[in-house]
């Protein structure tokens, strides 16, 4: 017998510490690669050329994930949840003892192979994801889904602030920009562990899926060939293609604009992470209650699209941090029930399928902007701003066309 509220604790806490893990690397990544007094790269390098090494360095993880994520999903409908979220990860634990290697090595060779393994075997939220939809009603997806979204929001409270502190020499002198990725590696070892031990597979009836390594590429193909889902994934690949020019290479924005360091980052996206785990912990229950997934993506993409480009308003850091408060509110009301949109749309025997497809999809909107962006920045540094804008509102635009007036049933018919 499953222990239904073990699993969801067991799969909260997986998210909530590998989301920490990430978030750790967010205000950390851009200040070693983007700032010419940080000691790993050679200082004379110029900013044009940091800002593609460092997309480059973004970009390997989704791209190497668009080819994981899938595969890890059939796996995980073959042969459980449980054995393939163990696997991943142990992948990301080394993938961030291989990082900090990279660091201390001044070797951009060992940072991308750090990348590239942990973006394969990153398949743990997917998978989490998969068995949540396994638990879970059609009616209680989306609410279920915000718990792990709530896990994000607190990961991104506590990981980019623990980040900026572990890398800073001034309040403990053997701290270095290493420190982070080796506590990242001990959490996710340290998960690994509580799973074994805390996790009952969700999935014991084994689903044949095909397992092939080209399986991403299959996926966007299959997404785009599926007439009653290709619309969803478009949404899906525009939606992260808009989020990722803003998160990726808003930092960037902040270095110039403000001169903030790693610290200041790690500060910053704390302060959003605790309004995304208010708004997927506490704001998002009392509207999937009363309201549609889709009728709430309507509002929350919209809004969404308009926010980001406002980030270029603020002058002062005070206006920074009065107005991201509004992308994670947007933000945390669009990924939980846009979630629930697709694996309602898919049968319960997919799940895992539908969802490493729709994993596929988020993985190229991830390589996309890494690789655009660093040259739109050497252009203009505001303009991934505006380009994330822009292609959030052409997501917002497809979903109204495509399912702003469905009823709330048609979401569990296919």
């Amino acid at each position: 017998m499953i222990r239904r509220g073990s699993n969801l604790t067991t799969l909260f806490l997986t998210v909530l510490l590998d989301m920490i893990g990430v978030g750790i690397v967010i205000p950390i990544l851009a200040t070693v690669i983007l700032r010419p007094d940080s000691g790993v790269l050679d200082p004379s390098m110029t900013l044009e050329t940091r800002r593609l090494v460092y997309g480059l360095l973004v970009a390997v993880y989704p791209i190497a994930q668009f080819f994981g994520a899938p595969l890890l999903g059939a796996l995980s409908d073959r042969f459980g949840r449980k054995p393939i979220l163990l696997l991943s990860l142990t992948g990301t634990s080394i993938g961030y003892l291989l990082f900090a290697l990279g660091i201390g090595f001044h070797s951009i060779m060992i940072l991308l192979i750090s990348r590239i393994l942990d973006g394969f075997t990153g398949g743990n939220i997917s998978t989490a994801m998969s068995s949540i939809a396994d638990m879970s009603s059609a009616q209680d997806k989306a609410k279920n889904f915000g718990l792990i979204g709530m896990a994000f929001g607190f990961g991104f409270i506590v990981g980019p602030s623990i980040g900026g502190l572990l890398a800073d020499s001034s309040i403990v002198s053997w701290f270095t920009f290493q420190t982070p990725f080796w506590f990242a590696a001990a959490l996710s070892a340290f998960t690994v562990i509580f799973t074994i031990f805390r996790f009952d597979e969700t999935h014991p009836s084994p689903t044949y899926t095909p397992i092939d390594p080209f399986t991403g590429i299959r996926n966007v193909v299959h997404a785009f060939a599926m007439p009653k889902l290709r619309t969803i994934f478009i949404v899906v690949l525009l939606l992260t293609i808009g989020f990722n020019f803003f998160t990726q290479f808003y930092q960037d924005y902040l270095i110039l604009k403000f001169n903030f360091d790693e610290s200041d980052i790690g500060y910053l996206f704390g302060f959003v992470g605790v309004w995304i785990a208010l708004t997927q912990g506490l704001f998002i229950r009392p509207f999937v209650k009363k309201y549609a997934p889709n009728h709430i993506l309507i509002v929350s993409v919209l809004g969404l699209s308009l926010v980001l480009p406002a980030l270029l308003l603020p002058q002062t850091v005070m206006a920074i941090y009065l107005i991201n408060p509004f992308v994670a509110i947007f933000q945390g009301f669009t990924l939980p029930n846009l979630n629930a949109v697709i694996s309602n749309l898919a049968g319960r025997e997919s799940q895992g399928e539908v969802l490493g497809i729709s994993q596929s999809m988020q993985s190229v909107g991830m390589a996309v902007p890494p690789l655009l962006a660093g040259l739109a920045a050497n252009l203009d540094f505001r303009l991934p701003l505006l380009i994330a804008g822009g292609i959030t509102f052409l997501a917002w635009l497809i979903f109204v066309i495509a399912f702003g007036r469905m009823p709330r049933e048609r979401f569990h018919e296919i």
